[in-house]
C-alpha cells in the first residue's frame, strides 16, 4: 500500500488539482493507496476543500485538521502517524511537483534504498527560497551527517520502518531531515522537473526559515556547543599569546604606549563572542525547558476517515 502525505497551507486553489492528479497517477499501477491531507491551520478555506475531497473519495482521502498552524514538519509527522502505507510519499500542495513523478521515486526506492529524494536540475523558486534551501542543506551536511551528494527536498518517499522510527519523536521542535538522517544513511535521489508555482506564494518567511534551521541543529546535534568550546579555547590561547607579546614589547622598549583602541577592540570582540555563545546555550536550554513542559508538536481538532464513521 502507498500513502501520500500532503501538508496543506494556503492552497485552496491548487490542492484539488494536486490530489486528483495524485489519485490518477496512483491508479495507473496500484489499486490500494491513500492520500492523507493535513490542514496546518491554513488561513484560507483549505479545510473546506479537504472535506469535499473526503466526500468525493471516501475510500482514498483522509483529512486531518489542526487547531492552529504548527508548521510543515509537524503536519508531516501527523500525516505519517495516520498513514498506513508500506511506502510513504511526501509532497507539497502547491503543484510545483507533478504527482506523476511519484513512480520515479518509488522505482528508485525499490532498488534497495530506505529514502529517495527528488532532485531538481533547475529549481523554480525565488532567490530567497533557494538561498534558504542551500543554507538548510549545508547545515544538514555539517551538523546532521547528511550525505553530500543528496539534496533534501520536500518531494520524497520513505519505507514504513523509517516512518515508524520518525513518529516515535514526540518533542516540541520536529525537523524531518534530522529524523530521516538519524534513522538511515541509505538515501538515494532521482532527477525530476520542478514546475513554476501557479497559485499563491511560499508560506516560508525569513523568520520561519531561521527557526527551521535552529530546529535542525539544536534538536539533533550538539556540534554547535562543541564549536563554541573550541572557539573559547582558541580565543583564550590567542589572548594569552597576545598578552605575552605586549609584556615582551614593553620590557624591551619601555617608551611604547599601551594602545587604548586595541584594548577596546579586544574587549568588544571577546564580549561579542561571549554573548553569542551564551545565546546559543540559552537556545538549547530554552528548548529543553519547553520540552519538559510537554509542549505539543501539534493538536488535532478533527479527523475525516471513512474507517472512523
Amino acid at each position: 500500500m502507498i500513502s501520500v502525505v500532503i501538508p496543506c497551507y494556503g492552497s485552496q486553489n491548487s490542492l484539488r488539482k494536486v490530489v486528483e492528479s495524485a489519485i490518477e497517477t496512483l491508479s495507473l499501477r496500484d489499486k490500494v493507496f491513500e492520500v492523507v491531507l493535513v490542514n496546518d491551520g491554513s488561513p484560507d478555506n483549505v479545510w473546506t476543500v479537504i472535506e469535499e475531497l473526503v466526500k468525493e473519495y471516501p475510500d482514498v482521502v483522509k483529512g486531518i485538521n489542526f487547531t492552529k498552524n504548527f508548521g510543515q514538519h509537524a503536519a508531516l509527522l501527523a500525516g505519517y502517524k495516520y498513514s498506513k502505507g508500506d511506502i510513504i510519499v511526501s509532497m507539497d500542495d502547491d503543484g510545483q511537483t507533478n504527482p506523476i513523478y511519484m513512480w520515479k521515486l518509488i522505482d528508485k526506492l525499490n532498488e534497495g534504498y530506505d529514502v529517495v529524494y527528488a532532485k531538481y536540475p533547475e529549481t523554480k523558486e525565488s532567490l530567497f527560497r533557494r538561498a534558504g534551501s542551500w543554507a538548510n542543506n549545508k547545515m544538514s551536511e555539517m551538523l546532521l551527517n547528511k550525505p553530500k551528494e543528496v539534496k533534501g527536498t520536500s518531494f520524497y518517499c520513505l519505507r514504513r520502518y523509517v516512518v515508524d522510527d520518525m513518529v516515535r519523536y514526540d518533542k516540541s521542535y520536529p525537523y524531518i531531515g534530522g529524523l530521516v538522517y538519524r534513522a538511515t544513511n541509505n538515501i538515494g535521489d532521482v532527477e525530476i522537473e520542478h514546475q513554476e508555482r501557479k497559485e499563491g506564494k511560499s508560506g516560508y518567511t525569513l523568520s520561519k526559515l531561521i527557526n527551521l534551521t535552529l530546529n535542525g541543529f539544536t534538536a539533533f546535534s550538539v556540534k554547535p556547543l562543541r564549536v563554541a568550546s573550541y572557539l573559547g579555547v582558541f580565543i583564550s590561547v590567542l589572548g594569552f599569546i597576545y598578552a605575552i607579546v605586549i609584556i615582551v614589547r614593553k620590557l624591551t622598549n619601555p617608551s611604547i604606549q599601551l594602545g587604548y583602541s586595541s584594548l577596546m577592540a579586544a574587549i568588544l570582540f571577546i564580549g561579542g563572542v561571549i554573548m553569542f555563545l551564551l545565546g546559543m546555550i540559552g537556545e538549547y536550554v530554552g528548548r529543553i525547558y519547553i520540552g519538559i513542559n510537554n509542549s505539543p508538536q501539534y493538536v488535532v481538532k478533527e479527523v475525516l476517515d471513512h474507517e472512523k464513521h
